[in-house]
């Protein structure tokens, strides 16, 4: 399989489903040997084998992005498996509930904090050591169009959000002239497995969403992968520390 990440590597995490799942294959098939990494095993290894049967290459690694060590895990496993790590995608997340924030039990805030902002953290940190002893690579920071505006019951997933936005520009800048590029890309409303669980919380609430999106109708997990796979491609070589919206106008009202 030949495209514009032939002969490169890429690290997507929160790949067993979703945006992940669909960045994954979007990447095998432009040419890319693919880690796909979650922690579930049963989803990375079964999406493997989709990606193989298509001719692609791909690696399954389970791991918990919130814990050091399974992150440095992860990373040396695909290095060692494809030589490099060229192209990565800090993907992994979750939303939590839908709550007023004095209704949202402190374990919760902990797991989604550790999830999305520490997850995003490690994963960055890590592979920008493996990026700058290779000498150089592109790094996609899941944020979300909620890293622009809040949210009523929201709190804790926003306020994550906003703290991975503040990561990517940071460290965007400690490494914009080492060849590295670290940049975020905002999702809006995507028809994901999060997006279903939001919705089972308030069954009535899909028609407000959809009336709330200038477009008119919600996002796929693959026009989310194009965006990814655009930034993460030598087409947007001089993108460094952007915020990229892939959210039907919903941030422009």
């Amino acid at each position: 399989m030949a495209g514009r990440f032939t002969g490169k590597a890429a690290f997507i995490t929160g790949a067993a489903s979703g945006i992940g799942a669909a960045t994954a294959q979007a990447f095998a098939a432009e040419g890319a040997k693919v880690a796909v990494v979650d922690i579930d095993a049963k989803g990375v290894e079964s999406l493997v084998e989709r990606i193989q049967k298509s001719g692609g290459a791909a690696l399954a690694i389970q791991a918990d992005v919130s814990k050091s060590a399974d992150v440095q895990h992860a990373i040396s496993a695909a290095v060692a498996e494809f030589g490099s790590l060229d192209c990565a995608f800090n993907n992994a997340g979750l939303e939590g509930v839908i709550a007023p924030i004095i209704d949202v039990d402190d374990d919760i805030f902990d797991y989604v904090t550790a999830v999305n902002f520490r997850g995003a953290w490690l994963c960055t940190k890590y592979q920008v050591r493996q990026m700058l002893r290779q000498g150089g690579g592109s790094i996609v920071n899941m944020a979300s169009a909620m890293s622009r505006v809040g949210g009523a019951g929201l709190a804790h997933y926003a306020g994550t959000k906003h703290a991975v936005l503040g990561l990517t520009r940071s460290v965007a800048l400690e490494v914009a002239n080492q060849n590295i590029r670290v940049n975020a890309v905002l999702p809006g409303i995507i028809r994901t497995a999060m997006f279903e669980r939001s919705v089972a919380q308030n069954p009535g609430a899909i028609d407000d969403i959809i009336a709330g999106e200038p477009i008119g109708r919600t996002g796929s997990p693959e026009e989310v992968a194009k965006a990814v796979l655009w930034l993460s491609s030598d087409e947007a070589s001089f993108v460094v520390g952007s915020d990229l919206l892939v959210d039907g106008g919903y941030c422009a009202q």
